[in-house]
């Protein structure tokens, strides 16, 4: 028995020394997601909330997720003009790009990039830019896509990621939303570049 109370005891110290509660609340970011139709926005984002991407479509509107990290707004052209509405109160922007697309389209995309960067309400904000697709054999390298996109000039200043990815890695994809959580949480820190 004093055996018993013995371990009891140990076991009541190993929590007190060790085991301080529950962690802390992890902050909630409000962050816009916004991409051309088909740069896998949806997919990238329902991978990520462990969703199955079986039956995705292309979204038509503006798709809210559960997770309160995240707004998704469809690149569709008649749409396009209203994601201005979702910018404020973002505390960072997720741009996706699908990295194996056609000229003209990667142009479009390059456009609208150049526009949410100089965007008043999100110039000052971080940056995620994940050139999706990578796993496709006309996909651009980040490198590529900073060099086409003119990144260095139009973002320096600012805090930005790009990283390549695919629906078929999300560890990579994971790790470039910590990258941008940390930009998030660490207002004061460098610009970021890949």
């Amino acid at each position: 028995m004093d055996d018993l109370r013995i371990l009891h005891e140990m076991f009541k110290c190993f929590r007190a020394l060790c085991c301080k509660g529950p962690p802390p609340p992890r902050p909630e970011y409000d962050v816009v997601c916004i991409g051309l139709t088909g740069a896998g926005k949806t997919s990238l984002l329902s991978r990520l909330c462990g969703e199955s991407t079986d039956n995705i479509v292309p979204t038509t509107g503006i798709k809210h997720t559960d997770s309160p990290f995240f707004y998704v707004s469809t690149g569709a052209d008649n749409i396009k003009k209203y994601w201005s509405r979702y910018y404020q109160g973002s505390q960072g922007v997720i741009f996706v790009l699908d990295s194996a697309s056609s000229d003209e389209d990667l142009e479009s995309a390059r456009n609208e990039l150049h526009s949410a960067l100089q965007h008043p309400q999100l110039c000052t904000l971080p940056f995620l830019i994940l050139a999706n697709h990578q796993d496709k054999p006309a996909a651009r390298a980040p490198n590529q896509i900073k060099k086409y996109f003119e990144l260095e000039p139009l973002a320096r200043g600012k805090r930005w990621i790009l990283e390549g990815c695919t629906v078929d890695n999300m560890e990579s994809v994971k790790e470039s939303f910590g990258q941008l959580i940390g930009l998030l949480e660490d207002k004061e820190t460098e610009p970021a570049r890949i």
